[in-house]
């Protein structure tokens, strides 16, 4: 069997290398037999991103443009030969290791999909509007209720990713795709990390940020509601 890790990047020539190298422990949790595939698509960075992820020896996708989190995924699982696929983010450095108890469940069988939960970040980015929409609209359209509705991280069958349709853009992603998993039957289950990443916090780059967020997630929210 083999595993394809996905990390969509821009901008993140800080982080990339740690987070590679998380990457790249999650093995020694998992059975030895299993295969790996690393593969960074370069969202269009302007600045050294796609240059550090190829001086780590991992298959890197360089876009001219940015396309957003939704087409560079897209680009990538053209790529990607995996039986599984997980999607990490660029920001995750060394706690990308913990990303082995998402991949854990799929191979016991004991679901489809399985979402990264984080702790609560020490300080406070937000008021948890973006996050109570977003959790509100899963469970209108599905009945299910889940609280790492937003979470990027994420292991899938290849099967899930195969039927449910092209992946959304903007930050409808992870709700949309998510809808639409639980929809066709998919087994969903959320799991505890101790997973770390980057948070935008209570100024006016995160506001508009966030600003941005709720009004995407609405839109798509609204787009399910004529589907």
């Amino acid at each position: 069997m083999k595993i394809t890790v996905l990390i969509p990047a821009y901008n993140e020539e800080q982080n990339i290398k740690p987070t590679i190298d998380g990457v790249r422990n999650i093995p020694r949790y998992l059975p030895p037999e299993l295969k790996w595939q690393i593969i960074v698509v370069d969202d269009g960075s302007t600045d050294n991103t796609a240059d550090q992820a190829a001086r780590c020896a991992v298959q890197t996708v360089r876009l001219e443009q940015n396309i957003g989190k939704g087409g560079a995924l897209r680009y990538g699982l053209r790529q990607a030969k995996g039986d599984i696929i997980l999607f990490l983010d660029a920001d995750l450095r060394a706690s990308a290791n913990e990303a082995h108890k998402l991949v854990r469940p799929l191979l016991a069988n004991e679901a489809d999909v399985s979402i990264a939960k984080f702790k609560p970040a020490p300080q406070a980015g937000g008021f948890g509007f973006v996050k109570a929409l977003a959790a509100a609209g899963v469970k209108y359209y599905t009945g299910r209720e889940l609280t790492a509705v937003l979470s990027g991280q994420r292991a899938f069958k290849r099967q899930v990713l195969t039927t449910i349709g092209p992946l959304p853009d903007g930050f409808g992603l992870e709700v949309g795709m998510l809808i639409d998993i639980l929809n066709q039957g998919y087994r969903v289950l959320e799991v505890e990390t101790e997973m770390e990443h980057d948070v935008t916090g209570r100024n006016w780059s995160g506001f508009v940020h966030r600003g941005t967020q709720f009004l995407q997630i609405a839109k798509l929210l609204l787009t399910k509601s004529k589907e």
